[in-house]
């Protein structure tokens, strides 16, 4: 479970670069929510992002997962209720270690820090079983450098390296933006099917319309800093991205200024 309450976040506060970031956001997730979000580019959405993570501390405001408010919490110490999964294949993985190292400091993330070998046979077989989930065959090839991967074969690692521990917040940062379309595909599919295996609490940032339309129970749309518009499970099963982009127009009066989100 997730909760906003009342979160502010201004960039640069009184000079002439000031920036509302965030505008009096509330939200709340409860256990299993899927939650696609859409907006013009500097919408808010990787702030509010940042916010859940504790990259970034709102200005006012709190956040509460699972019941606990963790508004002040540092990243780290955040990091034991939330798995995160970055735009950029490259980031949420260590390129100079192995698949099974990269797993092992995953896999204990939310568990105590003990002097005990990162990798035993034990966990390795683990691995190997969560791999084979992926169909990739990664599972045969756990002495690999992360760094030799795909692109499309790290962020499915991240994926899996971000929920096999079940956190309690998934965070997907437009995971699927720089891929091509197979593997971004690929990963869309895979999401899904984490997802609902494990039944997530997840957000999701997307630009592609159709893909925060078709994933997940609800759908937000930021602008300016604050959510405009709110879909809930029943209306979203008949959403189209034309009716999105007029709700957008009637709210606002203006075009949605993103191409990347037209053109998705």
């Amino acid at each position: 479970m997730l909760q906003l309450n009342n979160i502010n976040k201004i960039f640069n506060e009184g000079t002439p670069d000031e920036k509302i970031a965030l505008d009096r956001i509330n939200l709340k997730l409860n256990k299993g929510d899927f939650v696609t979000i859409i907006g013009s580019n500097g919408a808010g959405k990787s702030t509010l992002m940042n916010i859940v993570s504790g990259v970034l501390i709102p200005d006012t405001g709190n956040v509460v997962i699972d019941d606990k408010t963790v508004t002040v919490l540092s990243e780290n110490k955040r990091a034991r209720y939330i798995g995160r999964v970055f735009q950029d294949p490259m980031a949420g993985t260590a390129p100079s270690m192995t698949i099974e190292e990269n797993l092992a400091m995953a896999y204990s993330r939310n568990k105590k820090r003990t002097l005990k070998l990162g990798v035993t046979k034990k966990r390795r077989d683990y691995f190997k079983e969560v791999l084979e989930s992926l169909h990739l065959g990664l599972e045969n090839r756990l002495s690999a450098k992360v760094g030799l991967l795909s692109g499309g074969e790290r962020q499915a690692l991240s994926l899996l390296m971000a929920t096999f521990t079940e956190p309690s917040i998934l965070l997907l940062d437009e995971h699927t933006a720089a891929l091509d379309p197979s593997r971004a595909e690929l990963i869309t599919n895979l999401t899904k099917e984490i997802v609902e295996k494990y039944g997530l609490t997840t957000m999701m940032v997307t630009h592609n319309m159709q893909q925060a339309i078709d994933l997940g129970n609800r759908l937000i749309m930021m602008d300016k800093g604050q959510i405009i518009l709110q879909v809930d499970e029943a209306n979203k099963k008949n959403l189209t991205v034309p009716q999105l982009l007029q709700e957008f127009q009637q709210i606002r009066g203006t075009t949605m200024a993103s191409d990347r989100a037209l053109l998705s």
